[in-house]
């Protein structure tokens, strides 16, 4: 199975955080699961670090490859596809970063590991409890 990390996942997963479901923990640790990271999490984590949102986010920017291989997940690239369609979805939901998910999950039929409900929202199909 193919998962594609909401940002806040991904960084739950580094924190070893207690906040991350048990269905989440078990895909993840599952050998057999593709876990895929968007190029937008690594957009919306330097984001958030400019602007102070994310005190930690320097140190995760400077790791981001080693971890990313650390962990054997994938990255996502964002194309000029998933980046017209992240645009054209329709609702009032203006995050960028989650509409980028969004249309990273429908364009490539893959689940976002998410627990923000503004995901399914925009049509994705999610996981997580």
């Amino acid at each position: 199975m193919k998962l594609l990390l909401d940002t806040h996942a991904l960084l739950w997963w580094w924190s070893a955080s207690s906040r991350l479901s048990s269905r989440v923990l078990a895909l993840l640790r599952d050998p057999e699961n593709a876990v895929l990271v968007s190029a937008g999490s690594a957009w919306e984590i330097s984001t958030k670090t400019r602007i102070g949102e994310l005190p930690s986010g320097g140190r995760i920017m400077a790791q981001w490859d080693e971890r990313i291989a650390a962990d054997d997940f994938e990255e996502l690239p964002m194309t000029a596809a998933h980046c017209l369609k992240a645009g054209s979805l329709p609702g009032e939901h203006r995050d960028p970063f989650d509409r980028m998910l969004a249309a990273q999950s429908l364009l490539e039929g893959i689940p976002v590991v998410t627990a923000d409900p503004a995901i399914s929202a925009l049509g994705a199909q999610t996981i997580w409890a």
